[in-house]
């Protein structure tokens, strides 16, 4: 029995941005569906007053990644549903919301393990804490950060059973000879890892379930920084590849 039986229930609660994402993914199209699945994605976080305050981070250094509570805002609904279809169980069977990781959930809350790249300022003198292996949209807003601690938070024996392990099929990809020249005229520095970042965008098959194994001539695009990668999948000798047809 509660201890405080005639205690009202909390009815809202209001939460305040400790950071704004400044992200490579542009658009929810392309995003992995889990962290660490796309090793060359880089964001910054911007630090919002009053949290940006360097003393607030102290120690963080020592965290080599971090737990990242934050808002799906784009999938912030009015009403919510009980049960929702994972795209790992091919968007065809459903499960309860609380048994999965839908972005589409009462609180529109996500959370996210990230490798801790560092504070610094941005060109402009803000507070920047970089992060990378990352899941989030530009402008995501991030409302706790908190260190992963290795004894406690990784557990070998853990398991769910329509997701046990990590996604191992990815296509092939080819990089078509415009797509060539156009990332080799990009600056680097701008756009870190960006080949990387684009093959495990594509390869992991970004389509809605019911479009994959089939065949089509749709080109498709994902806005990476402030580029639009164009694409299409090609089916050969029963095999399936993506071509990267141009990236400007």
């Amino acid at each position: 029995m509660s201890r405080h039986p005639s205690r009202p229930a909390v009815e809202a609660l209001t939460l305040t941005p400790i950071a704004i994402t400044r992200s490579c993914f542009r658009d929810k199209f392309g995003v992995p569906r889990q962290p660490g699945l796309t090793r060359f994605a880089h964001a910054e976080l911007i630090i919002q007053p009053p949290f940006d305050r360097e003393d607030a981070f102290r120690g963080l250094e020592t965290a080599s990644h971090l737990w990242l509570t934050f808002q799906f805002h784009e999938a912030v609904r009015a009403e919510w549903r009980p049960v929702v279809r994972p795209p790992r169980l091919g968007g065809n069977k459903k499960i309860g919301v609380f048994a999965s990781r839908s972005p589409f959930r009462p609180n529109s809350l996500g959370l996210s393990v990230v490798r801790n790249e560092g504070l610094g300022r941005d060109d402009d003198g803000r507070l920047v804490l970089r992060i990378s292996d990352h899941d989030l949209i530009d402008g995501t807003p991030v409302l706790d950060i908190k260190p992963y601690l290795p004894f406690a938070d990784s557990v070998p024996e853990a398991s769910l059973g329509w997701a046990d392990s990590a996604p191992t099929e990815r296509l092939p990809v080819v990089f078509l000879a415009e797509a060539e020249q156009q990332l080799s005229e990009l600056p680097a520095a701008r756009y870190p890892d960006l080949r990387g970042l684009i093959e495990d965008v594509v390869s992991y098959d970004p389509r809605p379930s019911f479009r994959r194994g089939r065949d089509e001539v749709r080109i498709y695009g994902a806005h990476l920084y402030d580029l639009n990668v164009r694409f299409r999948f090609v089916h050969d000798d029963s095999q399936e590849r993506v071509e990267v047809l141009t990236v400007c």
